[in-house]
């Protein structure tokens, strides 16, 4: 139980690891609030108890993006610093991160601006921002899920050759490489669902669905995000 605190606690004591913690929470309590609230004809209780933490979902989505707020230099660091993905082996893997890396960081200033707009700091309408930035995000996702969709193709011809040489112990590392690429793929997919949920009514399934199914997706994304973050601890280690 002491183990499992300390972990929380340095967890929530970098700024990654709270906004993952942030997200996790304000994901599962839409997803808990919106089940709830479909039984509201039900039971008055929970009619209530399923409006609050819809509520404190969406309080803790408004914490995010205003934390965000302070990622642009990070995000242009990281750009800045991977460049034209010289050191990237295959051509493809290195555009797509590219472009990538250029719709993340037109996101966050799109964002700042409809956050402005809502909180009343300057004076413009802030649907076409959250458009932008919706429209960012999910190209982001997109490109995030070919990155690796093309990553996983290359870790199999690498894994194919280990075979033919005899070569059994890179079996291992390239299998944890592959399920990490295949873990990011459906966390990017189930966040690419919202976007899209997020998206102008008659695209697609834009606006469609209920708050549960939003709170799922962004519950497999979140738990998923976790996942990866204590495995990539666990490896530094």
């Amino acid at each position: 139980m002491q183990r499992a605190v300390e972990s929380l606690v340095r967890l929530l004591e970098s700024y990654r690891g709270r906004d993952k913690v942030i997200r996790t929470v304000c994901y599962g309590s839409q997803l808990v609030g919106g089940v709830l609230s479909r039984k509201a004809e039900a039971d008055i209780s929970s009619q209530r108890l399923g409006k609050s933490l819809l509520l404190f979902s969406a309080q803790l989505s408004q914490c995010r993006t205003v934390l965000r707020l302070f990622d642009d230099l990070s995000m242009l660091t990281y750009s800045h610093s991977y460049g034209f993905g010289a050191g990237e082996e295959d051509s493809g893997v290195r555009w797509i991160s590219v472009i990538n890396n250029v719709a993340d960081q037109l996101y966050y200033p799109c964002e700042h601006i409809a956050w402005a707009a809502d909180a009343e700091l300057i004076k413009a309408k802030s649907d076409k921002w959250w458009l932008f930035s919706t429209v960012l995000w999910g190209s982001s996702l997109l490109l995030g899920i070919l990155r690796s969709i093309r990553v996983l193709l290359l870790l199999k011809r690498k894994l194919e050759r280990c075979g033919r040489d005899g070569a059994g112990d890179s079996h291992s590392r390239l299998h944890t490489q592959m399920r990490g690429e295949l873990l990011s793929i459906v966390s990017s997919m189930a966040d690419l669902s919202n976007a899209i949920h997020w998206m102008p009514p008659g695209f697609l399934w834009a606006g469609r669905f209920p708050n549960w199914l939003v709170g799922l997706m962004g519950t497999v994304s979140s738990v998923i995000g976790l996942i990866q973050m204590s495995a990539g601890d666990t490896d530094s280690t």
